[in-house]
């Protein structure tokens, strides 16, 4: 047993002294145990991962005993760098656009003094997390399809003489990974601005700046670890992203999840599809650590002006 601390032996001998049975002491728990559920989970995370990998370099009907690079030759096709394109620019495009409009909602979600409010506006955040992608992928069929209630709206307003077609087009599949990505950018960035103290703000107002001087000279360069946290999220959610493009954009927006399913449903074609999801998971952590160190390039130049 270990030794005990002096406030605790004291309180140990009192407690002897007064008559009363001393309180059993607690046995230790390796740190190791506590860690156990998430190792365990990180194990079956990279055999999976190894499995996919070593896939890749096999042949269909043969996964896991031929080894061929013919997988990843084949995907030099133009359709695939075409897809693997599309899905890099929808993802960095929903990126920025869940960014932007992250940061209004968490700045409110952060200052709100009203628990009530506070606890509104994460209820409203966290809906899309609630609500499985298939039921907001059918919602946004029936806001955006011909006969929807968005060219209904346009078209009583007289906007447009005819209904806008957003189905089955980039946009309205951007539209899509932007809702359901949209709360993996409000939340870090939340966290990151309630650390943030007021006396900050407070005295960039004593000096004479505006709000929004104070938001992008003060509160932002603070709270960038949250910014990129959530940037990144976002972009590696919807990199990898299904349900939204598949029911948005169909085969019309080919995006690399969409055309890895294609390869495994109806073809059976498991190297093809292990090699695909390998080059998206390589091509995804490639921009992730180059968007990371321009961050932090950025943040170390601006430092000395600070």
């Amino acid at each position: 047993m270990s030794a005990l601390s002096p406030r605790r032996s004291g309180t140990v001998r009192a407690m002897q002294e007064g008559g009363l049975p001393a309180a059993p002491a607690l046995p230790s728990v390796p740190p190791w145990l506590l860690l156990a559920p998430i190792l365990v989970f990180l194990a079956v995370l990279v055999a999976a991962t190894l499995a996919v990998i070593r896939m890749s370099f096999g042949i269909s009907g043969n996964e896991w005993r031929a080894w061929t690079l013919q997988n990843y030759a084949d995907l030099l096709d133009s359709y695939f760098l075409k897809s693997l394109w599309l899905t890099l620019s929808l993802a960095f495009q929903s990126m920025v656009c869940a960014v932007v409009l992250a940061i209004p909602v968490a700045l409110a979600m952060a200052r709100t003094r009203s628990r009530l409010a506070r606890r509104l506006l994460l209820a409203g955040v966290l809906l899309p997390l609630l609500v499985n992608l298939l039921l907001q992928g059918y919602g946004w069929l029936v806001i955006l399809g011909p006969a929807g209630l968005l060219n209904h709206l346009l078209l009583a307003t007289h906007l447009v003489s005819r209904p806008v077609m957003l189905l089955y087009r980039e946009h309205g599949v951007l539209l899509g990974l932007i809702q359901t990505a949209f709360p993996l950018a409000v939340l870090p960035l939340s966290s990151a601005m309630r650390a943030v103290s007021h006396s900050y703000e407070e005295a960039a107002a004593t000096l004479g700046a505006t709000r929004w001087q104070t938001l992008r000279h003060v509160m932002l360069p603070l709270a960038m670890p949250g910014l990129v946290s959530g940037a990144l999220l976002v972009f590696a959610y919807n990199a990898s992203a299904f349900a939204v493009p598949l029911l948005l954009g169909g085969r019309r927006v080919p995006m690399l999840a969409v055309l890895v399913h294609d390869q495994v449903a109806p073809l059976l074609n498991w190297p093809a599809a292990s090699a695909s999801g390998v080059v998206l998971m390589a091509a995804t952590l490639v921009v992730m650590a180059v968007s990371q160190r321009l961050v932090r390039a950025l943040q170390r130049t601006e430092e000395p002006r600070s």
